[in-house]
């Protein structure tokens, strides 16, 4: 419709226009959010592209933009899930991810950094979104990018290449003449699941592993462990709703207690170990049997 000239406006009255229903649950609404990217991604391979369709038509710039960054961004699970695994690997394999630069590419890269952070504060400022819904929002998206983003891009390219369909899957829904919240810590299992608990459990896996070294090798390798050890909590941090989720609902013991339990447990036992307080130790001369070659 822009193409042929149509032209739009973003109506959004202080009254409600509409009043609808939303899936609550984890499964529910990761396979929701799995058939619009599986859409985009379609449209993405189709003659109606927007990166090439519509050039004779009156489609303005910026237009074009929008239409191709709501068509193309499945495809940025696949770096995300990168940056979501190289952590665990640092701290598992000693190395670190950002290699030592010079003092101009540091200053380009606080300064990007800057201006990406400005930006999001100034989409907040204008949509009138809180600090804690910005917050969720920047979590579920790295879940639902390592999950239904990154299945959505696989079953694109086999729609598109191979012409394997997938079938169709109606979510279930809740509404307000049902009990609110009834489904919301309702476990169902799929397929989605299986890369964020991947991710989280090889990051967990990591922090033990990165702070037991830390331990064995003595203070010199402290400093380098605080920067892995940063990279990988951020992650947990994003992937912590879905941890949340996995332990069930809320009237149990709070998850965020149980990751801490686990963490400090394994990390308090290597420590204990590397101590070995029932070892007698002995301080005077090294007495050694070596029989008749003293």
């Amino acid at each position: 419709m822009h193409a042929r000239g149509w032209r739009s406006i973003y109506c959004m009255p202080k009254r409600p226009a509409f009043k609808g229903s939303a899936p609550i649950n984890l499964s529910d609404r990761l396979n929701q959010v799995l058939r619009w990217a599986l859409g985009s991604v379609e449209i993405l391979f189709s003659r109606h592209c927007p990166i090439w369709y519509g050039y004779g038509g009156r489609l303005k710039f910026l237009e074009r933009f929008a239409y191709i960054n709501t068509t193309i961004y499945p495809l940025t699970s696949i770096p995300l899930l990168i940056y979501c695994i190289l952590p665990a690997v640092c701290l598992l394999t000693g190395k670190f991810i950002i290699p030592q630069i010079s003092n101009i590419a540091s200053i380009w890269f606080i300064s990007l950094f800057i201006s990406i952070f400005a930006t999001g504060i100034l989409e907040m400022r204008w949509s009138g979104v809180g600090i804690d819904e910005w917050w969720r929002n920047e979590q579920f998206w790295v879940i639902g990018g390592i999950s239904a983003h990154l299945f959505a891009v696989f079953q694109g390219l086999l729609k598109v290449l191979a012409g394997i369909d997938t079938s169709f899957t109606v979510t279930s829904k809740a509404s307000d003449e049902d009990n609110d919240f009834a489904e919301l810590y309702m476990f169902k299992w799929t397929t989605l699941l299986i890369p964020p608990t991947t991710i989280l459990i090889i990051n967990l896996v990591g922090v033990v592993a990165g702070t037991s070294y830390a331990i064995n090798s003595g203070y010199q390798s402290w400093g380098p462990l605080f920067g892995k050890l940063f990279f990988a909590f951020w992650v947990i941090i994003h992937l912590y709703p879905f941890l949340k989720g996995l332990m069930g609902r809320q009237n149990r013991t709070p998850t965020i207690v149980v990751v801490w339990a686990i963490l400090l447990a394994s990390i308090f036992s290597l420590l204990w170990v590397r101590i070995d307080p029932f070892t007698t130790r002995v301080t005077g001369p090294d007495i050694r049997m070596c029989g008749i070659n003293c």
